[in-house]
């Protein structure tokens, strides 16, 4: 029903907001990328938003969410402004301990708090939160190892794998039979083009979009080459590229 709400208010606003449909063993994934870091996805009526951030205005026509995953504490993945528009009358919360520690004084639901290497299970859907940080590791990277939260999120069978700010470390590269992944690009905040696709051969999810895709000087990575290093030497990785930045 939540589902159809959203297409039916997408129709009224003349304004279907861009979508990719997985297919899983108990109905379809609706995949949304909104900006930057944020997408949205929904299935079986729930609505997960992951690291809501800019113009809330974005997110008209997608469904109030259920669970939010934020993956660290920049003003990209945390925003505070963007939350407080939201309505979060019925969203829970899965974030870093560091990023619970800024949320002091906001009203929500429920706030649960993962690390890296744990493990929870939210509403049928497995939540894993593996790391993600800068190479090499330094007490002053812009990514510390331990502080944010990459996650595989296993809903209804396939497995979804979102990097938030990391570079190709060992535990992104060790990955096992992701179907999906979210994979971040852009310096000096994270990695290059060639880093990027070089992990991406290594675990091999049989989709992957590249996100997070605009550098410090405001220029963008360059995702068709990303496509064309990955899919010209592994053709069973699709390589989806959709427009982070309208």
């Amino acid at each position: 029903m939540k589902y159809l709400l959203s297409i039916i208010v997408c129709a009224f606003f003349g304004q279907a907001l861009a979508q990719d449909a997985i297919t899983t063993n108990q109905g379809e994934i609706q995949v949304h990328p909104v900006n930057h870091a944020s997408l949205v996805l929904e299935w079986d009526e729930k609505t997960i938003y992951v690291d809501p951030n800019g113009d809330v205005a974005q997110f008209e026509g997608i469904s109030s969410p259920d669970l939010i995953l934020i993956t660290d504490i920049h003003g990209d993945h945390f925003n505070k402004e963007t939350l407080e528009k939201l309505d979060l009358q019925n969203a829970e919360f899965i974030v870093p301990a560091a990023v619970q520690q800024m949320m002091e004084g906001m009203k929500v639901k429920k706030v649960q708090t993962l690390g890296n290497g744990k493990q929870t299970t939210w509403q049928k859907i497995q939540i894993d939160a593996i790391p993600m940080y800068n190479l090499p590791e330094s007490p002053d990277a812009r990514h510390t190892k331990g502080r944010g939260n990459g996650y595989v999120l296993t809903i209804g069978g396939k497995k979804l794998y979102i990097s938030g700010d990391t570079e190709d470390i060992p535990e992104m590269r060790q990955l096992q039979q992701i179907d999906v992944a979210f994979v971040c690009m852009n310096l000096p905040y994270t990695m290059s083009v060639e880093q990027a696709a070089d992990a991406v051969l290594a675990f091999k999810p049989k989709i992957v979009y590249p996100y997070h895709f605009r550098g410090g000087d405001g220029q963008f990575s360059d995702v068709e080459a990303f496509k064309n290093m990955v899919e010209s030497k592994n053709n069973t990785i699709e390589v989806r590229l959709r427009d982070w930045y309208q």
